[in-house]
C-alpha cells in the first residue's frame, strides 16, 4: 500500500505542471469555476487547496482585484494559484508585502511566469528528479532570491507533509 502511494506521488510530482500566464483562461469565470480549475493543477500537490471562501477572502484583504461581473480573469488566477501556495509557508500579511513588491518591480506575466518555472525545477529536485542546479554564478536581483527562498521553503513542506502523511497511513494499517 505504502509503494503504490508513493508511486503515485512520485508520478504526479515527477510531471507537476502549472500553467502558464497565457494558458490561464481569460474569459472570466465564475468563482466556483475559478476554484475548480485552480484545484486541478494543485491536486498533485495533495495538501495546498483553494476554497472558494478563500478566494473571496483573498479579495476582501485586497490580495487580488475584485471580480468583474463575478468573475475571475487571467491575472487574478495567477495571484489565486501563487497565494494558495505560498500560503503554506507563508502569512496572509507576507504575501500581500510581496505582491507590492512584484507589482513594483515586474508585471504579472513575467512574475507568475518565474514563479511557476523556478517552483517546478525546485519541486523536481527535492524529491529527487533533478539534480540541483549551481546558482552560485547567478547575479539575481533581490526579489529573485527572495521568492527562490519561499519556493525552496514550499517545496521542503509539501515533501515533509507528504512523508508524514505515509507515516500516518503506514501507522493506521
Amino acid at each position: 500500500m505504502k509503494k503504490r502511494m508513493e508511486e503515485k506521488l512520485e508520478a504526479s510530482i515527477e510531471d507537476f505542471r502549472l500553467p502558464r500566464y497565457d494558458e490561464i483562461p481569460n474569459v472570466g469565470l465564475y468563482l466556483e469555476q475559478t476554484t475548480k480549475y485552480i484545484g486541478e493543477y494543485l491536486e498533485p500537490l495533495q495538501d495546498i487547496s483553494i476554497t472558494s471562501s478563500m478566494i473571496s477572502n483573498y479579495v476582501k484583504k485586497k490580495l487580488i482585484s475584485n471580480p468583474i461581473k463575478k468573475q475571475y480573469y487571467r491575472e487574478q488566477i495567477a495571484y489565486l494559484i501563487f497565494i494558495a501556495i505560498a500560503k503554506t509557508v507563508l502569512s496572509l500579511e507576507h504575501i500581500g508585502l510581496l505582491l507590492e513588491k512584484q507589482k513594483a518591480t515586474y508585471e504579472s506575466k513575467v512574475a507568475y511566469n518565474y514563479f511557476c518555472s523556478e517552483f517546478e525545477s525546485i519541486i523536481q529536485q527535492i524529491f529527487g528528479f533533478k539534480a540541483a542546479e549551481d546558482n552560485k554564478e547567478l547575479k539575481d536581483s533581490e526579489e529573485k532570491i527572495l521568492l527562490r527562498n519561499i519556493i525552496i521553503t514550499i517545496a521542503h513542506k509539501i515533501h515533509l507533509d507528504n512523508y508524514f502523511n505515509n507515516l500516518i497511513i503506514d501507522r493506521d494499517q
